[in-house]
């Protein structure tokens, strides 16, 4: 199985996540981004693994000549999203069966952190509890099957403090996700 993995903000998710399973994804896929809007995790400048970057905003055609390039059959390609902040269009979906995202608000309980910022919308709610789901991505924004998720109190959580939890949360769910059912 090929691993892919994409991030639009740090990749630190995938740093953690790579150490602790001791394998890097095959190709890392990162969107073009101004330098102000993010700082990529130094461990994603240094590794062996092919990085590419597709356009800010890439199209369908763009996304099936990158994933294209790789040389694997798609039913032998594993597609994990860390942070992408785009949404993979229907021709993708379809043609990959084996794609999941990571998602920092517990959307199984609070639907409504469905989308974009999820963390600060769990502590701008004041919710007491909030977690990380993995799901299967359909063309929904957060509406695939949930695969994985875990629950964490957040009440008396700074948002830094907060931010911190679910990413610590999402990488061992991660893991726990990969090494079971794919490395």
């Amino acid at each position: 199985m090929i691993w892919v993995a994409f991030f639009s903000q740090t990749g630190s998710e995938i740093a953690e996540i790579s150490r602790q399973v001791g394998r890097w994804p095959d190709y890392i896929i990162t969107n073009d981004r101004p330098d102000h809007l993010r700082t990529i995790h130094p461990d994603i400048i240094g590794i062996d693994a092919s990085t590419v970057v597709m356009s800010n905003k890439p199209t369908a055609e763009e996304y099936m000549d990158v994933l294209g390039l790789i040389g694997s059959k798609p039913s032998q390609t594993l597609i994990t999203l860390h942070g992408w902040l785009r949404i993979l269009p229907e021709q993708v979906i379809d043609q990959y069966p084996y794609i999941f995202n990571g998602h920092p608000g517990l959307i199984t309980r609070y639907p409504e952190l469905k989308g974009k910022d999820p963390q600060k919308k769990a502590w701008t709610l004041g919710l007491q509890t909030s977690g990380c789901v993995i799901h299967k991505v359909t063309a929904g924004v957060d509406e695939g099957p949930v695969i994985r998720e875990k629950e964490i109190p957040i009440r008396s959580l700074t948002l830094d403090q907060l931010f911190a939890s679910l990413h610590s949360t999402s990488v061992k769910l991660w893991v726990d996700f990969l090494k079971k059912n794919w490395l």
